[in-house]
C-alpha cells in the first residue's frame, strides 16, 4: 500500500514495505517493549538491587495513591455532570435554536445476536423524544452469519421500516479482499449503502446528517438524541468533531455476576474520567460523528480492530490536528458480559478487556503519520506521544508492579537485605498505602450504585453485595486489566495480529427499559 497521507488506511506493518515498513513495525514493538522491560527489570532489580527496588516500590505506590486521588476527583466531576444532564430539559434549550435540518443514522451492526436484542435497541429509539421521521436507521448484517440472521434483518425491517423516517437493513459481502472481518468493515459498508440509497436518493444534504455508531445492545435514554442534538448545533466547529457519550454496561447488570459488574463498571468510570480530560479523550465504542466528515474521512477502517477509536485518529490525521472530542457527558446503556456459566463469562471478559487493549495498535497508526505530516506543530505530537505510551504502559504495568511483584524484594532480595529495617518495613508501608488508595473504592461504590437502574424486587436485598463487590478491583484490575493489555502489547510485539472478536450477547431474563 502506497502512503497517501489524506487517505491513509493502514492496518498493520504488513501493508508496508521498505523503510516505512520497519518505522511501522517499530512503533508496534515499542509499547510492548517498554512493558516487558518495566516487569523484567522489577523482578532482576529486586533480586540484584533489592534496597534500590524497595524504595523504588514504596516511591511508586505513593505515585499510585496520588494518581487515584486526582482520577477520582475527575469521576466525581463527570458523576455530578452526568447527574444535570440527565435532569435537563433538552428540548427546552433546543427551542433558541434551528434544528429540524438534523437526521441522525444510526448505525446497528450485529452478527448473530437474538432477535430479542435488536428489538430491545430499536424500541428504546422509538421511545426517545427526538422526531423519529429523522432518524435513518441503518441495520448492518452480516453475510457470513449465515441465512437464519439474514432473516432476521429482514424482519426486523419489515416490523420497523413504517415506525422511522428511514430504514434500510445491509448485508455485508463475506471475504471481501483487503478487509477483516469485524465491526467496522461493517459499518463502512453499511454505511455507504446508506449513502447511495438514502441520503443521495432523497437528497439529503450530508453535512445535516449525524451518524452515530452503535453496538446492537445499545439502549438509549429518552432524551440522548435531543442533547446530542443541542451539542451539534451549538458546537463552534460541528464539523471538527466526533460525540462521545458514556457507555454504561447496565442493561443486564442485576443478572450479571460480581465480577463482570466490577469489570463493566471499571471501563464506565474511566470513559468517565476521560471527558473531564478532553485533551486524552478517543470515540470509543457508542460515538458520533457528522456524515459530512465521516465521507470526506472515508469512512471506519476496515482492516483493523479498533475502528471506534480510529476513526478519531482518521479525522485527526486528515485534518492536521484540528479535529476533538467533544465529551457529552451523558449515558447510553449497554450489556456486561454475561455467558451461560460462570467460566464462560469469565473467558469473555477477558476476550472483551483483550480486543479493547488491542487498541495499542493505534500508536503505530499515530507515530507513523506524525513523522510524515509537517503540519502538526511538534510540541502537540509530543504530547500525545507521552499520553499514548504512558497511558498503554500504565495499563499492562501498574497492577501489575503494585499487587504482584511489591513483595519480589522480601522474597528474592537475599539474606543481607531480610535482616533490614527495610526489609522488615516494606511490607507494612506498603499495604498502608494500599489501604489507603483502596478507601477512594467508596467513591466507586456509590457512583456505581447511583447509575443502576432501580433494583427489582427479587434484587433489592443484593444492594449490600453491589457495594462490597469492589473488594475485587485488586484482582479485576490485573487479571482482567493489565494481563489481557500485556498479551495484546505481546501479540502485537510479535506481529500476532489480532482478528476481531465480536463478544456474545446473553441475557438471562426480559427486563424492562
Amino acid at each position: 500500500m502506497e502512503y497517501n497521507y489524506t487517505g491513509c488506511r493502514i492496518g498493520k506493518a504488513d501493508e508496508l514495505t521498505g523503510r516505512n515498513y520497519r518505522v511501522y513495525r517499530f512503533y508496534e514493538i515499542l509499547p510492548g517493549f517498554l512493558s516487558w522491560s518495566t516487569i523484567i527489570a522489577a523482578v532482576i532489580c529486586s533480586w540484584i538491587f533489592p534496597m534500590q527496588a524497595a524504595v523504588f516500590i514504596i516511591a511508586f505506590d505513593v505515585y499510585w495513591l496520588l494518581k487515584t486521588i486526582y482520577l477520582s476527583m475527575h469521576l466525581k466531576a463527570n458523576w455530578k455532570k452526568i447527574k444535570a444532564h440527565m435532569n435537563t430539559d433538552w428540548a427546552g434549550k433546543l427551542k433558541n435554536y434551528s434544528y429540524d435540518h438534523i437526521y441522525h443514522m444510526i448505525m446497528l451492526p450485529f452478527y448473530k445476536e437474538d432477535r430479542s436484542i435488536i428489538e430491545k435497541t430499536l424500541d428504546s429509539l422509538l421511545q426517545s423524544s427526538y422526531d423519529k421521521n429523522k432518524y435513518i436507521i441503518v441495520l448492518a448484517a452480516e453475510e457470513r452469519a449465515g441465512a437464519e440472521h439474514l432473516e432476521t434483518a429482514s424482519t426486523m425491517e419489515n416490523k420497523y421500516s413504517n415506525e422511522f423516517g428511514h430504514f434500510i437493513a445491509t448485508v455485508h459481502p463475506d471475504g471481501i479482499q483487503g478487509e477483516l472481518a469485524g465491526k467496522g468493515s461493517n459499518i463502512a459498508y453499511a454505511a455507504e449503502q446508506a449513502r447511495i440509497n438514502i441520503l443521495d436518493k432523497h437528497r439529503i444534504d450530508y453535512r445535516n446528517v449525524l451518524v452515530s455508531a452503535f453496538d446492537i445492545d445499545t439502549i438509549v435514554y429518552e432524551q440522548y438524541f435531543t442533547c446530542l442534538t443541542y451539542m451539534m448545533v451549538t458546537s463552534k466547529r460541528p464539523y471538527r468533531t466526533s460525540f462521545q457519550p458514556v457507555p454504561v454496561f447496565n442493561n443486564n447488570i442485576f443478572e450479571a455476576p460480581a465480577l463482570s459488574r466490577v469489570v463493566a463498571y471499571s471501563g464506565t468510570f474511566w470513559q468517565m474520567v476521560q471527558q473531564e480530560r478532553q485533551e486524552r479523550l478517543a470515540s470509543f465504542s457508542s460515538h458520533s460523528i457528522p456524515f459530512s466528515t465521516l465521507y470526506e474521512a472515508g469512512y471506519w477502517q476496515n482492516n483493523m480492530v479498533s475502528e471506534d477509536s480510529r476513526i478519531f485518529w482518521n479525522c485527526y490525521m486528515k485534518y492536521n490536528g484540528d479535529y476533538v472530542i467533544t465529551p457529552m457527558s451523558y449515558p447510553v446503556s449497554m450489556d456486561a458480559n454475561l455467558a451461560q456459566g460462570r467460566l464462560q463469562t469469565l473467558k469473555n471478559i477477558y476476550k472483551q478487556q483483550r480486543r479493547w487493549s488491542y487498541g495499542v495498535e493505534n500508536f503505530a497508526y499515530i507515530m507513523y503519520n506524525f513523522a510524515k505530516n509537517k503540519k502538526i506543530l511538534f510540541r502537540e505530537k509530543l504530547r500525545i506521544f507521552l499520553v499514548n505510551i504512558e497511558g498503554y504502559w500504565s495499563l499492562a504495568t501498574n497492577p501489575i508492579l503494585i499487587f504482584i511483584l511489591g513483595w519480589l524484594p522480601v522474597l528474592i532480595g537475599g539474606r543481607e537485605f531480610n535482616s533490614s529495617i527495610l526489609s522488615y518495613n516494606l511490607p507494612y508501608i506498603t499495604r498502608n498505602i494500599m489501604i489507603i488508595t483502596m478507601s477512594n473504592l467508596v467513591l466507586s461504590s456509590m457512583i456505581a450504585v447511583s447509575l443502576m437502574p432501580v433494583f427489582p424486587e427479587r434484587k433489592k436485598n443484593t444492594k449490600f453485595y453491589h457495594v462490597i463487590q469492589w473488594l475485587l478491583v485488586p484482582l479485576t484490575i490485573t487479571v482482567f486489566g493489565a494481563v489481557p493489555a500485556l498479551e495484546a502489547q505481546t501479540r502485537l510485539m510479535l506481529g500476532r495480529y489480532m482478528g476481531f472478536w465480536v463478544t456474545p450477547k446473553h441475557r438471562k431474563k426480559k427486563e424492562k427499559v
